[in-house]
């Protein structure tokens, strides 16, 4: 289990990937507190092309909640883009036949799917809280974070629905036989369940709701309004990766 942790962990450092999500969060990170910090500036350059169009722009004024909803809108991207940086990590490896002789030496497949599921959610984990801080450290430099109610709790919600999205796409990665269907496996899943949660009377169930990170800020929401899809998000990825285990055992290499 070490050996191919570690073999894992040399194989995102010499292939690259890990530095490109590591630019990508950061890039991120960056962008949300400059996109707040520059709109009046922005709005006040418009003002005069905007005001020949008959449009009439006030002050702006921001705060740290604006860059908030920055990083709320592009976290969904940074994970689109993690899911496509990593979506050939197990059938790259069925397509070159690297792990037949792991497991012919012995190497359980569980420990396997074990290690390449660690190795996933660490990163994810590690780039994710990487632009929070970032955001975080810049909006209470520029403004007060204390604008916003229940930060960090929103954070982990929105991380969560990551690790919920990665367990799924873990399963189709070992079920599906190329980089496509897996992709359109996991990209389907996960937005059928949020157009699912569209509808009010199964949202407050589905992990879809853990995006919704500027309502808690903003005070709509409650904390105790995501537990429900909080325990759905957690139950669904050990189902997911147990799952995953169990077909992996069975699938011919």
């Amino acid at each position: 289990m070490k050996a191919f942790l570690k073999k894992e962990w040399m194989e995102w450092g010499r292939s690259g990937r890990i530095l490109i999500l590591m630019f990508v969060f950061i890039l991120f990170g960056i962008m949300n507190p400059a996109v707040a910090k520059l709109t009046p500036w922005l709005m006040e350059a418009l003002s005069d092309s905007l005001s020949d169009t008959g449009l009439v722009t006030s002050g702006v004024t921001v705060n740290a909640i604006h860059s908030w909803i920055q990083f709320y809108k592009n976290i969904p991207m940074g994970l689109i883009i993690f899911i496509l940086v990593c979506c050939g990590c197990f059938t790259a490896e069925y397509d070159r036949g690297t792990l037949i002789p792991v497991v012919t030496k012995g190497l359980s497949r569980r420990k396997i799917v074990g290690a390449k599921a660690l190795v996933l959610l660490a990163i994810w984990t590690a780039v994710y809280f990487l632009c929070y801080g970032i955001t975080y450290g810049y909006n209470e430099y520029f403004w007060d974070n204390s604008i916003a109610e229940n930060v960090f709790f929103g954070a982990v919600c929105t991380w969560l629905f990551g690790v919920w999205v990665i367990s799924i796409f873990i399963l189709f990665s070992v079920i599906a036989k190329n980089s496509s269907q897996v992709l359109l496996g996991t990209g389907g899943a996960a937005v059928g369940v949020y157009l699912f949660g569209m509808f009010p009377g199964p949202a407050p169930f589905l992990p879809a709701r853990l995006l919704e990170g500027m309502s808690l800020l903003q005070g709509v929401n409650g904390a105790e309004d995501y537990y429900c899809s909080i325990v759905a998000a957690g139950a669904m990825s050990i189902l997911c990766l147990t799952l995953a285990v169990w077909r992996f055992d069975k699938r011919k290499l």
